[in-house]
């Protein structure tokens, strides 16, 4: 009831206090008091009490028993009044175990209770719900059934036009065989260390083997001789042919990373990579540096838990070399209108080859909701990011940027609305290739020709949208659409994905930065990021996707604090992940292959000594680059205060291009492996993960575990823990609680960046007109589109034309009729 908003319900809580009754003292008048304002349904709550008391029937005409299926026995059953007087009878939470028992031991005692021993199963008013669940069959059933009872006990011509569906089937998000995922993956990562660790031993074993035959070879006893023969046989046997292989190879391995240049051949074409950069003394920094094991054991034990980048587990990294062709490099922007966000843009990508835009959006638009003169609306137009309400928005604000081109790559920070921004960004793609057939063919394409250009361009679009709606519950706050609704379209987008070849843009970036930023540690934050990244692959399975056609498809981001568990974050991240990807789904090396992007804290930059910000950024930024992450954000110093002036974003995107391009060190590209310390926080890190997974999955998994709010108020209580020890100066913090400067400055203005009312205005008359321009045309697709929802179709499929002629707040608010508005569990 908390979501439901409308200007003729009302709600009041009344106290029971010490009236010995689930009634309030004062309810009997509170009804009066309503009849005579006017409502003509009123609904009594009562506290719920148990078996006992049935109070209710004496203020009611029509009454419900709600329950679950958590009552104990079938005994109990008949201990339970209200089933002697209920007239319907709802057993919610339906997807929880035991839920079909319960349905038909309740219906006996209903029909024992009210000696209707003839009527048949479907007449007994007892009904499984799940009321969580936007447009839920069985919730379905019961509201026809409630309305037909207040129809026929109380005389009113009440009539509903909602078409209730046979189908009972329960559409779970996580199948109930499938709860204990968590539980089964944390299994699978301690079973590989298991069977690596004794693989590594007896490698070891045969090593000291071979060695005592090579010393022992002129001893005379030929019986030694042969007992030693028959011993490394038997050892051997021992060690997997995998395993053998890998013994068998790693000296020519050494051999090829030794070389002046590695040598591949991709798709028939040879690739040849520098392996050592000369500093100006004369050194040869390799590439890749090797460790120098001569123990099988020790050589077979760093291959199963760090091996060469580029190859399982992925530990050291997903390639075996960085890109030369493209920077790390994706810096954040948006503010105010889609041409001045444009115009940002083409400052931060100004002489880069590569142009790696990431998107912010203001909160009128994470929201779903159109600029409006409202004025809970109108002071959020571009503030904090951009505004983007229709497709027009949209071409203007990549306006000048090639979308297809293979170094053109996009990520767009939304979560709620994100398949309508996603649906406006290909459109956008597409269009652009649309008008470059215009003015090379000077002719209009035929509907073939345009089908053929969609393809094609869906195929070659690079980049992310972040589309994460169970971080947005969890940390971030911006969901708009039911949980399962949400989780419906992403399951919509990614199908799409698969139907159109789409391999190049990640269909989600599963994010732990938003969780950091709200106040999770890091163990935590890398854990329950993995844990949603799994839930989502069980759901996308549950729907009949094939692993190797989504996984790839799947992106991550991470912050990155001062903490030292930051330091091995994409580590311990990408092991579990190759691990679990290969041994428990049976995915393919792409598949196993975990890819992120890094933003350096926000919550570790304070207002206080604000230029002390850029060395926090910069050591950040260095544990990101040293730790092989995909991209990388660097926050501007003065994001204490406002978004970033161009002086402070230059300042930002320098402290990569120092690192990357200034720092020696920097050459070798994989400078963490072989310290002692960074080994053991990979393990202690990865086994904390482990350790939440279990107790994620005791709750029921991710959803499960939501429900009861677990994930919010374990990164409550971690927000808590870090600001009590910040406010004591028990955790040190230079220049804010020590250090401080004992001459602060005197006040000095700081440039703030507003959208402008100019801007503000714009928008809105930009919006007015697209939509007078497209009205009719606007009410059949949004019919359309709700149709499409209604029949369980492929909703992103028909946003793809919905958003040609409908706005974003048109679209999410037609969308919340047919999937729900989201509601927090209370």
């Amino acid at each position: 009831m908390n979501s439901v908003h409308h200007p003729r319900v009302y709600m009041r809580s009344l106290a029971t206090r010490r009236t010995r009754s689930e009634l309030s003292g004062g309810i009997r008048g509170a009804i009066r008091v309503l009849k005579r304002a006017g409502y003509d349904f009123i609904i009594v709550e009562t506290s719920g009490i148990g078996q006992g008391n049935a109070d209710v029937i004496q203020v009611s005409d029509v009454s419900v028993y709600v329950m679950t299926s958590e009552y104990g026995a079938p005994s109990q059953l008949e201990k339970i009044e209200m089933l002697d007087y209920a007239d319907l009878v709802a057993i919610n939470k339906f997807d929880r175990k035991g839920s079909e028992d319960a349905l038909r031991d309740v219906k006996k005692q209903y029909r024992r209770n009210h000696k209707l021993f003839e009527a048949p199963d479907e007449e007994i008013p007892v009904y499984g719900t799940m009321a969580s669940r936007f447009h839920d069959p069985g919730t379905n059933r019961f509201y026809r059934a409630l309305i037909d009872k207040i129809r026929q006990k109380c005389g009113v011509d009440w009539q509903s036009e909602m078409t209730v569906s046979g189908d009972l089937n329960i559409h779970y998000i996580i199948p109930p065989e499938r709860t204990h995922y968590l539980r089964e993956i944390a299994g699978t990562v301690r079973k590989y260390h298991q069977q690596s660790e004794r693989q590594a031993e007896w490698a070891s074993r045969l090593y000291q083997l071979e060695g005592s035959k090579a010393v022992l070879q002129d001893e005379e006893d030929a019986s030694v001789r042969e007992r030693l023969e028959q011993k490394i046989k038997e050892v051997e046997a021992k060690l997997t042919p995998e395993n053998k292989e890998a013994l068998k190879n790693w000296p020519e391995m050494m051999k090829a990373y030794r070389q002046e240049q590695f040598v591949t051949r991709i798709r028939g074409k040879e690739i040849r990579v520098p392996l050592y950069t000369e500093t100006l003394s004369g050194t040869m920094i390799p590439k890749v540096a090797l460790p120098r094991f001569k123990d099988w054991g020790e050589i077979l034990r760093w291959l199963h838990k760090e091996n060469l980048p580029g190859y399982f587990p992925f530990t050291a990294g997903v390639f075996p070399f960085k890109r030369t062709d493209e920077d790390p490099k994706r810096q954040f922007a948006g503010e105010g209108s889609p041409e001045r966000t444009n115009k940002r843009f083409h400052y931060l990508s100004k002489n880069d080859q590569a142009k790696r835009l990431s998107t912010a959006f203001d909160s009128v638009t994470l929201y779903g909701e159109d600029p409006d003169e409202r004025p809970d609306i109108y002071g959020k137009v571009g503030e904090s990011g951009v505004s983007i309400c229709t497709l027009e928005d949209m071409k203007k604000l990549y306006a000048g940027f090639d979308l297809c081109a293979p170094n053109t790559s996009v990520s767009m920070t939304i979560n709620g609305p994100a398949p309508i921004l996603l649906a406006m960004y290909f459109n956008t793609a597409i269009e652009q290739q649309i008008e470059k057939f215009r003015s090379t063919e000077g002719r209009e394409p035929t509907e073939e020709e345009r089908e053929k250009i969609k393809r094609e361009t869906l195929k070659r679009v690079r980049g992310t949208v972040q589309a994460d709606i169970l971080k947005e519950d969890q940390g971030q706050n911006t969901c708009i659409f039911s949980t399962e609704f949400a989780l419906k379209m992403m399951g919509d987008i990614q199908q799409y994905f698969i139907d159109y070849g789409i391999r190049n843009y990640y269909s989600v970036s599963i994010s732990g930065y938003h969780i950091a930023e709200a106040g999770a540690n890091p163990i935590t934050q890398l854990a329950f990021t993995l844990a949603n990244a799994f839930t989502y692959v069980e759901y996308y399975l549950s729907r009949g996707m094939k692993i190797d056609d989504f996984a790839p498809n799947l992106s991550f981001f991470f912050s990155n604090g001062m903490d030292a568990e930051y330091s091995v974050i994409g580590r311990v991240a990408r092991r579990i992940w190759a691990i679990v990807m290969k041994h428990l789904y049976g995915a393919g090396e792409r598949s196993q292959k975990l890819k992120y992007h890094i933003q350096t804290s926000g919550r570790s930059l304070h207002a206080q000594e604000i230029d002390f910000n850029d060395i926090r950024t910069t050591l950040q930024a260095l544990m990101a680059i040293y730790d092989q992450c995909n991209s990388l954000h660097t926050n501007a110093y003065d994001e204490a205060i406002t978004t970033p002036t161009e002086e402070s974003v230059r300042r930002a995107m320098a402290i990569q291009l120092i690192i990357t391009k200034e720092l020696g060190l920097a050459k070798n590209e994989n400078p963490l492996q072989g310290s002692f310390i960074i080994e053991e926080l990979t393990d202690l890190v990865e086994e904390a993960v482990l350790k939440e997974f279990e107790r994620i999955s005791d709750r029921g998994g991710v959803l499960g575990a939501m429900e009861t709010q677990y994930q919010r108020s374990k990164i409550q209580e971690e927000s808590l823990y870090y600001e009590t020890k910040k406010h004591s100066g028990e955790l040190p913090i230079i220049g804010v609680n020590t250090f401080e400067n004992p001459n602060p400055p005197e006040d000095y203005e700081l440039e703030l960046s507003r959208a402008t009312p100019e801007e503000k205005e714009r928008q809105i008359a930009n919006l007015r007109a697209f939509q007078e321009k497209n009205r009719e045309a606007a009410e059949k697709a949004l019919a359309r589109l709700k149709q499409v929802a209604r029949e369980n179709g492929n909703l992103f499929a028909e946003l793809m034309e919905t958003v040609k002629v409908a706005s974003l707040g048109q679209i999410t608010h037609a969308l919340y009729e047919v999937g729900g508005q989201y509601r927090r569990n209370m």
